[in-house]
């Protein structure tokens, strides 16, 4: 997405029509506003032509290979299955006749091919070969794509991690505060996060970008005693893995695509509620952004709203919802699906621009968010913050045991915040002994655990094997 700093998001460009033929698209705010421009190309509707294309030329080179076709005929096919030879409208209309848009678009290859060469497209193939085959390569390119966006996002965290990693905050816990912690381990498990969700990323590419070729029944029959030489040199050509068992109904990778689509979105969104809680106005730890109307109301001038964490949490709560239409489409029967592979056509496309709205638009919160160490300090160190009330209780616990150390500092806690007293005093005035606490107040620093180690192997490990820097 095309940005200014500061500025709102630029919208994309007009979404691609299904053809003169074809009905008005419904209009969609949410990823007009959000969505990110490359994922939408990948699964327009050019792209998703030119997959189904590719795949027949393609095969009809492997089959030349092995002595199917001739090497005459292949090329003659392989010249033919481009987008001059496909009029749009005409294969949508077809299509809604038949149901499935590879049959006209066969046609229309024939139709620019002489005697002999246009009877070999399409040779032994069925329908949902060249579909499941051109989805794959489109998956294959929406994981590149996603393999960006997750960088783009940690390398952004990443910075913000190693700058903070000793700014004390307060941990918060059911909204309220807890102990202190730093800035820096906070952002540390969503890099962790991310860094998962990379390595999902590579280990589902050999998973779902597979070829498809066993025809009609997922025997291969039609195709002949080499079939599976055809299927792998198919395979070779288009750069995808190959297979010797069909899948026409076995659509766990799909939905395992799916899930890591609403994983990624989730996080995203994890991401996005963390700003929006910290940029209230009574926290006020964290500004989203800054640029002239970024986030403004139409009728209250002092407002800044986080608006691209808004824009996240949308994205990330439709994705989720489209989760579980995929497990459905697991479902079908016998060789063939009855109208649950149609489920994939609309989820497939839809889960994985959203999810890519999301990381494109939360990595742009990562570059432009500014923290507010003076707040965070302010916050825990505040009259009223009982932040540390954990640590005077262990302080206490090896003299008094744990559960008498908790009730003296509980009621130190309610103390302290009735009477607007600080707890250090509340605690002090209840010990049985002076002795058993230093002179001094204990201190967010004292109390970090292992906030910073934490921030450290988070950075470390996303830097580490995997990182994009290592592959150039």
């Amino acid at each position: 997405m095309s940005t200014t700093s500061g500025d709102l998001p630029t919208t994309p460009p007009p979404a691609q029509q299904a053809g003169p033929a074809g009905p008005p698209q419904a209009f969609s705010l949410l990823r007009r506003l959000y969505a990110d421009h490359e994922m939408s190309r990948i699964f327009g509707e050019q792209a998703t032509i030119e997959s189904w294309l590719a795949t027949e030329a393609a095969l009809a080179l492997a089959q030349a290979e092995v002595g199917i076709l001739s090497p005459a005929e292949a090329e003659a096919v392989a010249a033919a299955a481009t987008l001059d030879s496909i009029d749009p409208a005409e294969l949508w209309r077809e299509a809604a006749v038949v149901g499935y848009p590879v049959l006209p678009l066969v046609r229309a290859i024939s139709a620019r091919l002489p005697e002999g060469p246009n009877g070999r497209v399409h040779y032994g193939a069925t329908t949902q070969d060249i579909m499941d085959t051109g989805l794959a390569l489109q998956l294959r390119d929406a994981l590149d794509r996603f393999e960006v966006l997750v960088a783009d996002l940690g390398d952004g965290l990443a910075l913000h991690a190693v700058r903070h990693r000793d700014t004390p905050i307060a941990a918060r816990t059911h909204a309220q505060q807890a102990v202190p912690t730093t800035f820096g381990a906070k952002l540390a498990t969503y890099l962790d996060e991310l860094a998962r969700h990379r390595d999902r990323l590579a280990e589902l590419r050999p998973r779902v970008c597979v070829v498809s070729l066993f025809g009609a029944g997922g025997t291969a029959a039609a195709m002949g005693p080499r079939s599976h030489e055809v299927r792998d040199r198919l395979a070779a050509r288009l750069a995808l893995e190959t297979a010797d068992v069909p899948r026409h109904v076995a659509r766990d990778g799909l939905a395992e695509f799916g899930f890591v689509c609403a994983a990624m979105a989730a996080t995203c969104a994890r991401f996005a509620d963390e700003v929006i809680a910290l940029s209230r106005t009574e926290i006020d730890e964290l500004v989203e952004g800054i640029g002239r109307h970024r986030g403004a109301s139409s009728t209250m001038p002092q407002k800044s709203n986080p608006i691209l964490s808004e824009g996240i949490v949308g994205l990330a709560a439709t994705a989720a919802g489209l989760a579980a239409p995929l497990l459905r489409a697991m479902e079908a029967g016998h060789e063939r699906a009855a109208g649950e592979w149609q489920i994939e056509w609309e989820v497939i496309p839809l889960v994985a621009v959203l999810a890519g709205g999301a990381l494109q638009t939360a990595a742009r919160i990562a570059a432009e968010m500014q923290p507010r160490p003076e707040a965070m300090r302010r916050n825990l160190e505040g009259a009223d913050s009982l932040v540390l009330a954990e640590a005077y209780m262990m302080a206490l616990a090896p003299a008094l045991g744990r559960e008498r150390a908790h009730d003296l500092v509980y009621e130190a806690s309610r103390v302290a915040r009735e009477e607007g007293v600080p707890l250090d005093d509340a605690v002090r005035h209840r010990l049985p002994s002076r002795t058993l606490l230093g002179e001094a107040p204990i201190t967010a620093g004292d109390y970090l655990g292992e906030a910073q180690r934490a921030c450290d192997a988070a950075v470390a490990r996303w830097r580490g094997a995997g990182h994009r820097e290592s592959r150039g």
